[in-house]
Formats: C-alpha cells, sequence, structure tokens
C-alpha cells in the first residue's frame, strides 16, 4: 500500500427555505419560499482559510462567484448560483489558471454545449470549495419583478453561503474582519449591478461590511472562473427543473425551448392555459391571462 497521506474531506450539506427577506429594515413576505441547497467542503475551506498570505497586497481569502440563469423564460424560476474554486484555481480565465486541472474547459455556459455544461456540473460541484443554488419562484418574479427577483437570488446566495462558512467554522482559526489592509472576502457578480447584501445580518455574524469586496462584472461568467462555474451551475440546475416540467405536461414542449418565448411556447399557452408556474406579470402569459378574464 502507499504510504500517501489522504485527507477525508468533511463536506457540509446546505439546505434552506427563505420566507421572509429583510429589506432596508423592513421585513417582507414572499409569495413562495425562495429554496436555496449546496455544501461546503469543510476541510478545503478550513486549510485554505488557515494559510497565511504570502504578501502584504494578498487581498482575499475567499472569492466567490455569483451568476444566474433564466431572466427571459415565461415559465419557472430564475436560479442564481455561487461558487467558491480553491484559491488557485480562481482568477481571470485569460491567466489560465484552470489549465491541467479537471475544469479546464470551463467558460461563460453559454459558450459551452450542453453536453459540455452536463460534464461539468458535478465537477464544480466535486472541486469547489463551496457551492449554493437558489430557486426563485415564478410567484417571487411576479411579486418584486425579474430584475429584484435576480438581485434577491444574487444576495442570497451570497448571504447563506458566508453565513455557512462563518457558522462552521466559528470555533476555528478564520477570521472575516476590517483588521487587514485589504477586504479578506471577493464577491463577483456577473452583470453590471451588486445587489444590496444585509450587513447588518453579516456583521452579526462577524463578517464586517469593509471585510468584503463586491464587483459587477458584464459578462463576467467569461472573465472569471468561479463567475463561470457559478453559471454553470445555475443553468444546469434550471435546465433539470424544466426536463422535469417536461415530463409533467409534455403538451408544452418545454424541453425544447426550456421555458423562453418561442412561438411553439406561446401557441401551447393559448392552446393549453397558463401554467401555475408561469411568469404572470410577463407580456404573453399577461395577454392569454386577461383574455381568459374577458372571455
Amino acid at each position: 500500500m502507499s504510504n500517501q497521506h489522504f485527507v477525508e474531506h468533511t463536506i457540509a450539506p446546505i439546505d434552506t427555505y427563505v420566507e421572509q427577506v429583510d429589506i432596508q429594515g423592513q421585513y417582507i413576505q414572499l409569495a413562495a419560499p425562495v429554496h436555496l441547497s449546496g455544501q461546503l467542503d469543510a476541510t478545503g475551506l478550513l486549510e485554505q482559510s488557515s494559510r497565511k498570505p504570502q504578501t502584504e497586497l494578498e487581498p482575499s481569502i475567499l472569492q466567490i462567484g455569483v451568476d444566474e440563469a433564466g431572466r427571459g423564460p415565461l415559465l419557472g424560476s430564475v436560479t442564481v448560483a455561487a461558487a467558491i474554486l480553491p484559491q488557485h484555481w480562481s482568477g481571470l480565465i485569460e491567466h489560465q489558471p484552470l489549465s491541467g486541472t479537471p475544469l479546464s474547459i470551463l467558460t461563460d455556459s453559454k459558450q459551452l454545449s450542453e453536453k459540455k455544461r452536463d460534464l461539468l456540473y458535478p465537477l464544480v460541484q466535486q472541486y469547489a470549495l463551496g457551492y449554493i443554488v437558489a430557486d426563485i419562484p415564478a410567484a417571487v418574479i411576479d411579486q418584486i419583478n425579474i430584475l429584484q427577483a435576480t438581485m434577491l437570488g444574487m444576495r442570497l446566495c451570497t448571504e447563506v453561503l458566508l453565513e455557512a462558512v462563518i457558522r462552521h467554522f466559528a470555533a476555528e482559526t478564520i477570521v472575516i474582519d476590517d483588521t487587514v489592509a485589504h477586504p479578506r472576502i471577493q464577491v463577483l457578480f456577473d452583470g453590471n449591478r451588486c445587489p444590496e447584501l444585509n450587513h447588518t445580518m453579516l456583521d452579526k455574524v462577524g463578517i464586517k461590511k469593509t471585510a468584503i469586496d463586491c464587483q459587477a462584472w458584464v459578462k463576467g461568467d467569461a472573465r472569471h472562473t468561479s463567475i463561470a462555474a457559478a453559471s454553470v451551475l445555475a443553468k444546469v440546475s434550471r435546465d433539470k427543473t424544466m426536463y422535469l416540467l417536461d415530463t409533467e405536461h409534455p403538451e408544452y414542449g418545454i424541453a425544447k425551448h426550456k421555458g423562453y418565448p418561442t412561438r411553439a411556447h406561446t401557441e401551447a399557452i393559448e392552446m393549453h392555459g397558463v401554467l401555475p408556474t408561469h411568469r404572470r406579470s410577463f407580456a404573453p402569459v399577461r395577454k392569454v391571462v386577461e383574455n381568459k378574464l374577458k372571455g
């Protein structure tokens, strides 16, 4: 037998539902629960977080990439994911930090074939130090609009993942505060804006506002490895829910259009009606609902 020492990694699952959100000190009851699920590689995170920075300029111990899938469809949830890759795998894709790793083909999920995304999906789950996926239901999208629903998903993914990290390492050596010269957490959001995090809650669990550097990256899933990883998680997770809906409602052809407003989809809505998972605030769906009420 080999004398090589193997470290058994402890995996901590994340599985929670959010029914209320605190927005600027006011609690809002969501029209439907938001489900968040994922996991932490507790051993890997502890090893990385305990490592001393090699230079004073080394800014962070955690880089979290966040992306979404499904803003445009008429059907189903908008899915948001966040991923923490090992530090030496994190960085600009053009610098090839993933060269020679199991994730070497990872890039913007929209540039990958479905076959490659499906291949990468379990690999991202296996090798990420932490990840989380949030499904923001159609009812919530109709309640607060698609932009705010997407921002809510990005915010919740970030907060729940960070809270899980701190909760797991409460008695360990990880320290995330404002006593260092640079932020210790970098959160990279795909898009042109960052969500408003609940810093009051994060402060209570031990994460100071100054410890977090939030950045918005337009087309970030083609720039940063951590955002690209989140992109694959979000896209494949949403596709899985669409295939499940297709088995339940085959007459809508969901497996082909994935809920997007194709001609076949809009014709199916007109012929078969609106499903509970359709977004009633979106014009093509709203039109069918209004016509049915008139008729």
